[in-house]
């Protein structure tokens, strides 16, 4: 069995999103699995010595052009959320405590999240939020609500984050095939042409 696609990414990113709509295909086409991995772009800017993204002169006008153009151009449903960005805290703790307990539906519930951030306009930078959408996806919401606050998950989905800075790990998406890393919905079909052979 070949090993995973690491699927990196943020619960708040635009290209993060538009990824998550095309990696299980990809994956699946060339006979792969994908371990998904939310993270936290705060610190992976703080780390970088980066502002984030839409507060850069320039270029932070140019990618609020960019994000509905690029969903439009994959087909993929897009409203730009306000406020933007968020913090992903409560999505992201709250998918790797579900990862433990069943991760195709922690892959569900990543959908979920991002559908009602960027399509539904549902600010899931707030818990109750967060924990509204986890309902909905049939989760008890007492469990999610005891489960975001848990100092196990925290734990967790802090070593998480720290982990994936240690990879390199430092945009989103951000894919890793066999070792080879990937920045950028824009390098999908680089990550297409390495599954069938590495370049």
């Amino acid at each position: 069995m070949k090993a995973p696609i690491e699927f990196y990414f943020d619960f708040s990113s635009p290209y993060g999103y538009l990824a998550s709509t095309r990696i299980e295909a990809m994956a699946e086409k060339h006979g792969r699995k994908v371990n998904w991995h939310p993270l936290l772009l705060g610190p992976a800017f703080k780390t970088m010595g980066m502002p984030i993204m839409v507060t850069i002169p320039l270029k932070g006008a140019y990618s609020l052009r960019d994000f509905p153009r690029s969903a439009r151009f994959h087909g993929v449903p897009y409203n730009q959320p306000a406020p933007f960005p968020v913090s992903t805290l409560a999505a992201a703790r709250l998918f790797y405590w579900l990862k433990e307990k069943d991760e195709r539906r922690a892959v569900s519930l990543a959908r979920a999240l991002y559908k009602a951030y960027f399509v539904d306009g549902i600010n899931i930078g707030e818990a109750d939020n967060v924990v509204k959408v986890a309902q909905a996806a049939g989760l008890d919401a007492s469990e999610v609500r005891a489960a975001i606050a848990d100092q196990r998950v925290k734990d967790l989905t802090k070593a998480e984050v720290d982990a994936s800075l240690a990879k390199g790990v430092f945009g989103s998406p951000y894919i890793i095939i066999d070792g080879e890393p990937f920045w950028g919905m824009d390098r999908l079909d680089q990550v297409e042409r390495w599954l069938k052979g590495p370049f």
